[in-house]
This record gives structure tokens, sequence and C-alpha cells, in this order.
């Protein structure tokens, strides 16, 4: 089961797939608790402001099954939140990601910046792989 907020891609996903796709977006979720084994996350929760994060990340993390992983990607920055070019986005430093997804009931297993291979302020992007915690 998958899960997009944009229709067309939903109905694309469940196409290619054969799984079902529901239609929801992080602010109004819908899901079955303990149903999921993983959370892929790629780009996506750094549009959910700060004020609605700790909600949203407990959500999905009650949609995980026990010891379910979440994986998370988001441009990295200073904590700044706000419009950029038509689109809401907060750009957490490693620090204060961290707080979110403890905060939610997660354990980090690993992070890393992305791409790989380059100088740290050539790395805009902050990778995290999270455990649920019992």
């Amino acid at each position: 089961m998958g899960l997009e907020g944009s229709e067309a891609f939903a109905a694309m996903a469940q196409a290619e797939s054969g799984c079902k796709v529901l239609r929801q977006d992080f602010l109004a979720l819908e899901l079955p608790p303990g149903r999921f084994d993983g959370v892929f996350a790629n780009a996506s929760l750094f549009h959910v402001p700060s004020q609605e994060l700790p909600r949203v990340l407990a959500e999905l993390r009650q949609a995980l099954k026990p010891r379910g992983a979440l994986f998370s990607s988001n441009p990295r920055g200073e904590n700044q939140e706000g419009w950029n070019c038509g689109r809401y986005g907060v750009y957490h430093e490693l620090q204060q990601w961290r707080g979110f997804m403890a905060g939610a009931g997660f354990l980090e297993l690993e992070h890393y910046y992305r791409p790989a291979g380059l100088p740290r302020a050539q790395q805009p992007w902050l990778a995290s792989v999270w455990r649920r915690n019992a």
C-alpha cells in the first residue's frame, strides 16, 4: 500500500505497481494503525509546518508495525521555515530534526548527507533512517 498527495501521481503509482495507493496529504492522514513495515518519505516531510510536524510524525509512527522503519530525506538548512517559490518548506538542521523524530517516538539508526562524495557545503540533503520505538 502506498500514500501519495497528488491525485494524478496516486493513480499513476497504483497503475504501475498494482498496489493500492491512498490519496492523502500529511495534514489530513487517515492511516490504519500498525499496518506498514516502513515509510519512505523522500523530499516530502519538509513541507509539513513545524507546528504540525509532531502530530504528523506521531501518526506515521502509529501506522508503522512494531520496529517499523521511516526513511526521510529533506533539504537541509538552519531551521528556516516559510514559502519559497510557491511551496512551503522547513529546512531543518540535524539537531532540530533529531528532536522532532525522538519526540515522536523514533530511534535514529543513521543519518547522512547527499549527494555522497562532495564537500558538506555542496550536500543540500539530510537523509535519515529511524526505527519505531516500541
